[in-house]
């Protein structure tokens, strides 16, 4: 059966970071199980590696979560970049995914993908909406650069600013809270709240999807890429931050983000952890 490696994601450290399993020949593995394989590893992403549709092209990479196969992460292309790289493609590579090649390039245990996908705003959730689901009071919530936006640039999150890290730390998830979200936005898929603070150039973060099996996210790179596309359309600046998330887990990510015109650039490092191979 299919060898596969588990890595952790924005850390160049192990036991940091966010884990990532790699399944880099997954050919010859059935459609069906796919799905089983992630919920197996229950790492908020699975990657599954297949050859590219374009041969110019370095592989074509699924991505699944527990619960559902989705068109892009960020952790999981910094991983799955890394992993190409521990066995020896060369630095410059495209990886394809649902939302279409994606450049990328991995050396060193180093990686970074820049897309140019268009932010979309799909709305505005109600501040009493998202304070309920994440256990905090409107008070906590600062509008002072944006409003609670749902924003994607790939896969959608709603992006919301707490006026302290305090606040931040205080997030306790209310489910039923999320259940709603999730019915009443359309486009919310399970409702998943990306929350900051800022503190000059670092942001530190937290990301919940409780209905997708991912109480609390160690590292999100396609909720911080949202946030790039949207402090730089509000603010009509290119952001470059560094971004801290996993901290109150005690898997301290760190995610840096650059802006430049409509492209978007996420880089970490990535450490392989385990390896072996599916045996079922």
């Amino acid at each position: 059966m299919a060898e596969y490696f588990v890595y952790d994601v924005f850390s160049a450290e192990a036991f940091g970071g966010n884990p990532l399993a790699v399944i880099p020949n997954a050919e010859d593995l059935p459609e069906a199980d796919l799905q089983k394989i992630a919920r197996e590893f229950n790492f908020s992403e699975t990657t599954f590696l297949f050859a590219p549709e374009d041969p110019a092209n370095t592989a074509r990479v699924r991505i699944f979560t527990p619960t559902m196969e989705i068109p892009f992460a960020g952790h999981p292309t910094i991983g799955t970049a890394v992993a190409l790289s521990d066995q020896g493609i060369p630095p410059e590579m495209v990886l394809e995914l649902g939302i279409g090649p994606l450049r990328c390039h991995a050396a060193n245990g180093q990686a970074r993908f820049t897309t140019d996908v268009p932010l979309e705003r799909l709305c505005s959730p109600a501040p009493e909406h998202v304070a309920d689901a994440l256990g905090i009071t409107v008070d906590d919530i600062d509008t002072s650069v944006h409003a609670p936006v749902m924003a994607s640039v790939g896969l959608p999150f709603t992006l919301t600013q707490l006026k302290s890290r305090q606040a931040l730390a205080s997030v306790t998830t209310n489910i039923s809270a999320f259940r709603t979200g999730a019915a009443t936005y359309p486009g919310a898929l399970d409702f998943a709240q990306f929350v900051y603070v800022t503190e000059g150039d670092t942001v530190h973060a937290r990301m919940f999807a409780p209905l997708d099996n991912i109480p609390e996210d160690p590292a999100t790179g396609s909720a911080c890429a949202a946030l790039g596309a949207v402090l730089a359309d509000v603010t009509g600046q290119d952001q470059a931050l560094t971004i801290r998330q996993g901290e109150d887990m005690g898997r301290l990510s760190l995610i840096q983000l650059s802006t430049q015109g409509g492209d978007i650039t996420i880089s970490g490092a990535a450490k392989r952890v385990m390896q072996g191979r599916l045996v079922y």
